[in-house]
């Protein structure tokens, strides 16, 4: 019924009676006013919910804009909210089984939104291992394809910021302890992270989606966790949308930091942390909706961090600014721009020296000795930026755009290697002695910059069929450049009248790339102050200079094929060429496949298999002897595996064997210890093993993460190294495991309890060379280098909230074990930190 609010025409239908013309008047102002209001919130919501399965959610509420407004109770899982006005809303799906659901909508005059939810339930690992309890931001961006994970014949592993937080993770080492198979391989004196996968050091390390980090051993890139949202980890090839594998890590696999973005809502939380060794680190993260109609938002996120160590003289400061908007014009189109900014000041600590030749474990415990000077720093200033669109084109195509670019400063003045024992020449035999007691001590000045650009572009098509066959594919575009330029501050090189000395090879003055400063004993207490007179103005010479440029594009095809309930297959190709090769004639092109295939016998059982390749340029233009060029090295994967979940979803096991064979690695011909700029074939190096990981909540409020790695990785054919032996830093085992129990009834409700445990088995400190050659990397041929022995740490923590206010007490190494990583070429054997405690207190808004 429509009500003409006209007071004119009203007048020709009024009765003359003043009595039934005043009720009259009142009822006709009633029905306008009524009217008037019906017709501000005319628009609406409708639409069905769904678990992952596609069946029905037949209970649920649903609220918008934080109250009740429609209630589930059906078979259908159909919902319809009305008289809602136009502009910006946000709608949360409760319900008992499954996750909340939150999503921002934006309703038009007079429109009535249809859209279908899907619910994941809170025990649903389904289709990746994800640690935690909310929906995981930006899964598609390290697959490139809107493809759930566990369709996807290949395993990825996802620590979501609440496991982060609620484990008081302050690195990514801290963070993907949670993955079997991934363990740290240095720190780089604890400036930097280099992680470990499958026994790959230099596991590339991307930001959403996206390298920006040229570093093939992947040791700049410094990440705040105050920022991330989530860590995703691919074990295995990620060759068809990471393209040429140039990293030492590439094949075997991944990780991605995924940075914070706005949710569309209006709040945030301040914390403050302290704890051992003078720890202070606040930390705020604040966003809010920018408009009426919730068209765009902020979001900003921020960390300072100053420590000291365990160690005498060995500090940290550190500035994180993390800024983040995003634009939603309409349903269609999506506009995000990130930007991250970490300023970090660090002692770098070459932490310990083996009092013996490495055939034997003779690691000095340098909990309280550090060998550099006061002076020492290594500062980073890393700013990474991104532009990110989204345009969906119709019902099934979408279009996708990334911009990201990443400028890298660092500057390191301090302490140079202790690696190498003091060498001198016996005055009796004539011969040359080495007295591992003994070391030289050295002063270095470097400066680095690392620039990088990226350009992708991906037309996605999702839920296309041919016949009964479904098919999700995406065909995609990248461009890849970045430049390096590094300067190594030096000294030159004078005879005992203060005449630079020329060399005698070159014609050009000789250089000294660092500054002796004294020889000590290893044993000694070491002085921690620089001579009087010995600073930045005694390197009166540039040592060494260089750059270098990569341009790299790529272009792949991928389709996820659904050929019935039973059978999923995924296939995929990339062809990659590097436009900057130096050497005529020198491999600068790969093509890489990716063949998969899943088979569902039962409900809840899913078979997987997969075939991939790695092409490695980076050494490929390498000269050999014969004048010709190395050529690349290709690394074949093959995966089979079994995904599967229990107990009513309740718990998520996932076991996966892998091969892997790295073809035809190549190698710097030595004499006498000194490269001769020619390399030859090194042989292979294969790679098997087992993971398993199971995680889930077994109870509403009890949570577990367990995982096992055993991988078996030996040099073969080869001969450079030692035919059976290990490389430097592979361990056979890892193991993880985390238990947190939220007591949610009773006097204790809201207070949580949380025990972790991580393993690494004994690895070899180096690679075992044959005593054909001698590798530059620090080994003495024919000498079997030792294994670093194993480690098991303890963690603990304990957290209550009241209301808005939390309070957690972290508790790290409970039991003081003693562990070191590995970088024996560069003197780096850090130790892991010794027991440590940290408290947290937190306010959300």
């Amino acid at each position: 019924m429509h009500i003409i609010c006209n007071w004119s025409k009203l007048k020709l239908y009024l009765p003359k009676n003043k009595n039934i013309m005043k009720k009259t008047y009142i009822v006709f102002v009633l029905l306008c006013l009524g009217q008037l209001l019906l017709a501000q919130n005319i628009s609406g919501i409708k639409g069905y919910l769904f678990d992952v399965e596609g069946k029905p959610v037949k209970k649920a509420i649903i609220y918008i804009d934080g109250e009740k407004i429609f209630e589930i109770n059906n078979q259908s899982g159909f919902f319809e909210i009305s008289e809602l006005s136009e502009g910006f809303h946000t709608l949360i799906v409760s319900s008992p089984k499954f996750n909340d659901y939150k999503e921002s909508i934006i309703l038009k005059p007079d429109e009535v939104k249809e859209i279908n939810i899907t619910l994941y339930g809170k025990g649903d690992i389904d289709d990746v291992t994800i640690y935690g309890t909310k929906q995981i931001h930006g899964l598609d961006m390290i697959t490139r394809l809107p493809v759930a994970p566990r369709e996807l014949p290949q395993n990825i592993s996802v620590i979501s910021s609440e496991i982060i937080d609620e484990q008081g993770a302050l690195t990514i080492t801290d963070a993907v302890r949670n993955v079997p198979g991934v363990n740290l391989f240095g720190t780089y004196g604890g400036a930097s992270e280099s992680m470990s996968i499958r026994g790959y050091r230099g596991t590339p390390v991307l930001k959403n989606g996206v390298q920006v980090d040229s570093d093939f051993r992947s040791a700049s890139l410094l990440t705040d966790m105050q920022g991330v949202s989530n860590i995703q980890v691919l074990r295995g090839s990620a060759a068809i949308t990471q393209g040429i594998g140039n990293g030492l890590g590439s094949p075997g696999g991944v990780i991605n930091v995924v940075t914070k973005t706005p949710l569309f809502l209006t709040g945030g939380n301040v914390a403050i942390e302290t704890g051992s060794w003078g720890l202070f680190r606040p930390t705020f993260d604040y966003q809010t909706v920018l408009d009426k109609k919730g068209t765009a938002a902020f979001r900003l996120n921020g960390a300072y961090q100053r420590a000291d160590s365990y160690k005498p003289r060995v500090d940290n400061n550190r500035v994180y600014v993390n800024p983040s908007f995003e634009w939603r014009p309409d349903d269609k189109t999506t506009v995000t721009l990130e930007l991250d900014y970490i300023n970090n000041n660090i002692t770098p600590d070459r932490g310990t020296v083996n009092s013996t030749d490495s055939d034997r474990n003779n690691l000095l415990d340098t909990t309280h000795k550090f060998y550099g000077w006061a002076t020492d720093n290594k500062n980073t200033k890393t700013t990474t930026y991104s532009a990110k669109f989204i345009r969906k084109l119709n019902g099934v195509l979408s279009l996708r755009a990334l911009y990201a670019a990443s400028i890298n400063n660092e500057e390191s003045y301090g302490l140079g290697s202790l690696a190498s024992p003091y060498t001198y020449v016996d005055e009796v035999t004539g011969k040359k002695v080495s007295d591992f007691t003994r070391r030289s001590r050295t002063l270095t000045w470097s400066e680095g910059e690392d620039k990088n650009k990226v350009i992708q572009i991906d037309l996605i098509g999702k839920n296309l069929y041919t016949g009964k066959i479904k098919h999700t594919f995406q065909t995609g575009f990248d461009y890849k450049i970045n430049n390096t330029n590094n300067i190594t501050h030096g000294k030159y090189r004078k005879d005992k009248y203060g005449k630079v000395i020329v060399d005698p090879k070159t014609g050009l003055p000789a250089i000294d790339r660092s500054i002796n400063i004294d020889v000590i004993n290893i044993f000694d207490k070491i002085p921690n102050v620089l001579p009087k007179g010995i600073n930045k103005s005694s390197f009166d010479a540039i040592a060494l200079t260089s750059s270098s440029e990569s341009e790299v594009f790529g272009i792949m095809i991928q389709d996820a094929v659904e050929i019935n309930e039973y059978i999923r297959a995924n296939v995929g190709l990339r062809f990659s060429q590097d436009a900057k090769k130096p050497n005529v004639g020198a491999a600068n092109e790969a093509w890489d496949p990716f063949i998969g295939i899943m088979v569902n016998p039962l409900k809840n059982i899913s078979l997987f298999g997969n075939y991939a390749t790695t092409t490695n340029l980076r050494s490929a233009s390498n000269p050999t002897q014969d004048g010709g060029t190395i050529g690349s090295s290709v690394t074949n994967q093959f995966e089979v595996g079994v995904k599967s979940d229990w107990f009513n979803k309740k718990l998520d096991f996932n076991v996966t064997y892998y091969f892997i064979k790295n073809n035809d690695i190549s190698y710097q011909i030595y004499e006498n210890g000194v490269g001769t700029g020619f390399f030859t074939k090194a042989g292979d190096l294969r790679r098997n093993g087992v993971e398993i990981e199971a995680n889930g909540h077994i109870l509403e409020n009890l949570q577990i993460i367990l995982g096992y790695s055993y991988s078996d990785v030996q040099y073969k054919n080869s001969v450079a190294y030692v035919n059976g032996s290990r490389p430097m830093n592979a361990p056979y085992t890892t193991a993880n495991g985390w238990v947190q129990y939220l007591f949610n009834k009773g006097t204790l409700k809201n207070l949580v309890l949380g025990v972790g445990i991580y393993y690494v088995g004994d690895r070899p400190i180096n690679d075992y060379s044959s005593n054909l050659r001698t590798d530059g990397h620090g080994t003495t041929p024919g000498i079997k280098p030792f294994n670093m022995p194993d480690y098991t740490t303890v963690n603990a923590q304990l957290g209550y909230t009241y209301k808005q206010v939390g309070l957690k007490l972290f508790f790290n190494n409970i039991f003081d074990k003693i562990g070191y990583t590995s970088y024996y070429r560069g003197g780096f054997i850090n130790q892991i930190d010794p027991r440590n405690y940290k408290l947290q207190l937190s306010y959300k808004f």
